[in-house]
């Protein structure tokens, strides 16, 4: 008796390590698919972010900028999204959004890289690593506060509502309906939650453009922020718009392709 029971045990345990492994794949894939597809965007959203532009004045920056250096910068990202999100799927929520913290460093370089200020100082992403380590371990978690901020709550909110938001839609009765539902479900989702915390993001990356000197606070870069912008909220989410359908169709692959392949 007792032998079997440690074997249906043992049997048990491989099989949850079995479907927690098809979830961190799953997640990986899932990062992937959207980084390639949507990087382009992000990168328009990046400059409204960084400087308080206009969608078609960041557009024409990029344009200026020149078709060589548009996907400049993919790769921290699809490093560390495609981690992030194997991590958000295998592990869940709060746990996953403070784990991915740790990857701080390639969210950290996409934004120097993404940064047309900084052109000239490196082309990829081992020569930006280089230079931050000149200025210490510390320089690579610049920004670390927003991020915090920003992916517990957020992975917390995406998970507790996922299902939810999905039971509210029409049932679904075949496999394309499924993934079309997923598509919706994750879309909103992700836009709606990418909206909430968009100022966050406006700090983090007005911290993260910066190499060497001070540390400010969250606290002291959002008044810096909120005062160049003219004291108006309106002003502060400016980006927040394309945000809204970048984050549509990013979460909207995410989960329909993490759905999928599960």
């Amino acid at each position: 008796g007792g032998s079997a029971t440690a074997a249906s045990e043992e049997s048990a345990s491989r099989d949850t390590a079995a479907a927690s492994g098809k979830h961190y794949l799953c997640g990986y894939c899932a990062a992937f698919t959207n980084i390639a597809v949507t990087f382009p965007i992000q990168k328009v959203l990046f400059r409204q972010q960084l400087y308080g532009l206009r969608t078609q004045d960041a557009v024409r920056q990029l344009r200026r900028d020149g078709l060589r250096t548009l996907y400049r910068g993919i790769l921290p990202p699809l490093m560390q999204k495609t981690t992030t999100l194997a991590l958000m799927f295998g592990l869940y929520a709060a746990l996953a959004g403070t784990t991915e913290a740790v990857l701080t460093p390639f969210e950290r370089v996409q934004t120097l890289l993404q940064d047309y200020k900084h052109h000239d100082k490196f082309t990829n992403t081992y020569q930006a690593f280089k230079v931050l380590k000149a200025y210490g371990m510390r320089e690579y978690y610049r920004g670390l506060v927003p991020i915090l901020l920003r992916n517990g709550p957020s992975n917390v909110l995406f998970f507790g509502l996922r299902g939810p938001i999905k039971q509210c839609l029409p049932e679904a009765t075949s496999y394309s309906t499924h993934m079309v539902n997923d598509f919706i479900c994750g879309g909103l989702l992700g836009a709606v939650l990418g909206f909430l915390f968009f100022p966050v993001n406006v700090v983090k990356t007005r911290m993260q453009a910066q190499i060497g000197g001070e540390f400010q606070s969250f606290s002291k870069v959002l008044v810096k922020i909120w005062l160049e912008r003219d004291r108006k909220l309106i002003h502060l989410f400016r980006g927040a718009h394309l945000n809204y359908h970048r984050s549509v169709l990013s979460w909207g692959i995410i989960n329909a392709t993490y759905e999928f392949l599960l």
